[in-house]
């Protein structure tokens, strides 16, 4: 696709208003609220950007909830596989993923890698940062030509609660989930409050200039300074973390998400809890 970064996970407003028509873009709109299911198509048939498609989080982006995995477990390959193949996914083609804070759209963007497919981007201040240059709003729905995309696991950038016991020595854990959150202040969510033991705390809505608005390059390099090389990154259900997730590799980290997260952590008996600053 003429103009594409190669390495930068993020394309600009202007960028994808140039690219409306290439037939080689397939646009998503991600958006979501963990509050209120129905949120997220709500405000979809409302307006979005032109040409876009909706996934749900708790359909498409999500599976089936069980004892362990946390309340948004990973989908299953094939059904990752049919969702993608529905809005038209195949080879050659590129995904433009946005939301409205970059959560959702990061979700897809680390599900899409770690399926193997990473010709996806994330429009860099989402639906809000389009609206707000004047760019077109729409209410048409697109047809879709069905695709024959595959889904082909790369777990290189997935850990599981099993694993985080066999981490090498040293290697950050980040916790990506708001200051109370982390320090088991309050937990408006999940059933117990915490963090898991010897995670550092760097919330998510920290390295955004404002929802969806990544901070530059070098303020990123700045904020993750102590993370290493290869940190694990968790908030509460795996949707969240996936921004710092994608942050990490925009500066060239090489971080691996423990898509489980807290909830999923907290479903272990033997699961040990910390508060307070970590040790």
């Amino acid at each position: 696709m003429s103009g594409e970064p190669t390495t930068n996970p993020l394309v600009s407003c202007k960028w994808l208003s140039e690219h409306l028509n290439d037939e080689k873009i397939i646009i998503v709109d991600c958006r979501y609220n963990l509050f209120d299911k129905t949120w997220g198509k709500n405000e979809y048939d409302k307006g979005h950007i032109p040409g876009a498609c909706f996934l749900d989080m708790e359909k498409e982006l999500t599976g089936k909830v069980g004892e362990h995995g946390g309340r948004h477990p990973l989908p299953h390959a094939e059904a990752f596989q049919e969702s993608m193949r529905q809005i038209g996914l195949e080879e050659g083609k590129t995904v433009i993923a946005y939301d409205w804070d970059g959560s959702g759209a990061s979700r897809l963007w680390w599900l899409l890698n770690y399926f193997g497919y990473p010709h996806v981007r994330i429009l860099d201040g989402g639906y809000d940062g389009w609206a707000d240059s004047g760019l077109r709003i729409t209410t048409e729905v697109p047809d879709t030509k069905r695709g024959s995309f595959s889904a082909h696991i790369a777990g290189h950038i997935l850990v599981s609660r099993a694993d985080l016991d066999k981490l090498p020595h040293g290697t950050r854990i980040i916790d990506v989930r708001d200051r109370e959150r982390y320090l088991g202040i309050v937990e408006p969510i999940d059933k117990v409050a915490g963090h898991i033991p010897g995670a550092i705390n760097i919330p998510y809505k920290d390295i955004v200039e404002k929802p969806g608005k990544f901070k530059n390059y070098d303020e990123l390099k700045k904020i993750f300074s102590q993370s290493g090389e290869e940190p694990v990154v968790y908030c509460g259900s795996g949707i969240t973390s996936c921004v710092n997730f994608v942050a990490l590799e925009s500066i060239g980290k090489h971080p691996k998400l423990y898509a489980g997260s807290w909830s999923d952590w907290i479903s272990y008996e033997d699961s040990e809890i910390a508060t307070g600053e970590h040790s």
